[in-house]
């Protein structure tokens, strides 16, 4: 059933006031939020249809109503639409904006070089400046593709592998080999594997493909099956994901967080960070040039169990073309929606356009 005006406008306030205050509304609050100029009764019969309806509910026989996952669900989704028709910035002091934007900006001045510094940065300010937890990843391919080979004589019986992939992920590998190789023969190494493996995906490199570059390169066919293992095993690693957190404290600040153990479940969930890598990297391979990548769980839509209390709001950012990373805020499910996603969107974008800058730059 799709709500008429009214009820949208009541679910509305319902879940701005419960925002603000932590507390189960009644309808004599609600007639003070709304422009409707409804009684208290009135309000009441809407709100019943609302819960009817699995918008809110009744926690206690005597309090007034909280929103459900589905009431949290319509309310974002108006929001993501743009159907809801007030900035986000409205009731926000000035000076705090411009803190963020300065702090954005000190953090931007740094070179592209130090991402790693860069992002763990950005992890602790968004953790500051919206008083929830966030997550922020490394980018990554959406399937990672050799880009090439190097190999280098080192000591007596050793052999450097070094494989970069897209997105300049590099990889160093130690081979053991019985006798030292000349120029010649690592010149020829090092073509056979760039001419058969370069833009090739894990899922590409076959049996077939590896048994044939061991006959091309005849007495040193065993080294070059060691070497397709290696490159194997490198692109295989690069699949995981590596994550920056911060804010995990702000938990406590949440009683519905807090309480039951929750606090500690969801601190041992970030402090492990496996478990997130579903959240940041679910959907990866379908942003592409249109799409904005923001994407909102609540409640029982969060892929991670110890997170069923909460909400988690993503941005994905581009390091390059076809190497992305996320971004992600950890919140009760009665967080600032607004802020958090204004927040997102800022960072998400002054990361594409530094990105971009220091690339042309380059």
């Amino acid at each position: 059933m799709e709500l008429d005006e009214r009820k949208k406008k009541i679910l509305q306030a319902v879940i701005k006031n419960y925002l603000e205050t932590g507390e189960p509304v009644g309808s004599r609050t609600i007639s003070k939020y709304t422009d409707l100029n409804l009684s208290s009764a009135t309000i009441r019969n809407e709100m019943a249809d609302l819960e009817e309806l699995g918008y809110i509910f009744q926690p206690h026989t005597s309090a007034g109503r909280i929103p459900t996952d589905a009431g949290y669900r319509l309310y974002v989704d108006d929001m993501l639409s743009g159907k809801q028709e007030e900035l986000s910035q409205k009731n926000r002091k000035l000076e705090e904006q411009e803190e963020t934007l300065k702090n954005m900006q000190e953090i931007m001045d740094k070179r592209v070089d130090r991402i790693e510094e860069v992002l763990k940065d950005m992890a602790k300010m968004l953790a500051n400046n919206t008083n929830y937890t966030s997550m922020v990843s490394m980018p990554q391919t959406n399937k990672n593709r050799l880009k090439f080979v190097q190999l280098t004589q080192l000591d007596e019986g050793k052999l450097l592998c070094t494989i970069v992939l897209e997105g300049n992920i590099v990889k160093n590998e130690m081979i053991k080999i019985s006798q030292n190789l000349d120029q010649q023969v690592l010149l020829s190494l090092n073509l056979l594997f760039n001419n058969k493996l370069n833009g090739l995906t894990l899922q590409e490199i076959n049996f077939d493909m590896a048994a044939n570059m061991a006959d091309q390169a005849g007495e040193y066919g065993a080294l070059v099956t060691e070497i397709i293992n290696a490159v194997v095993a490198a692109i295989g690693s690069a699949d995981g994901i590596e994550i920056f957190t911060s804010g995990a404290t702000n938990i406590f600040k949440y009683p519905e967080l807090s309480d039951n153990g929750n606090a500690s479940r969801l601190i041992s969930t970030l402090e492990e960070k496996e478990k997130l890598t579903e959240l940041l990297t679910d959907s990866l391979e379908e942003i592409g040039e249109n799409t904005t990548g923001i994407q909102v769980y609540i409640g029982e839509e969060t892929p991670v169990n110890s997170m069923k209390d909460c909400s988690v709001v993503t941005a994905t950012y581009e390091f390059e073309k076809g190497v992305y990373g996320k971004i992600g805020i950890i919140g009760p499910k009665r967080m600032d929606y607004e802020k958090v996603l204004d927040a997102l969107k800022n960072v998400t974008g002054n990361l594409d356009k530094t990105f971009k800058k220091e690339k042309d730059e380059g």
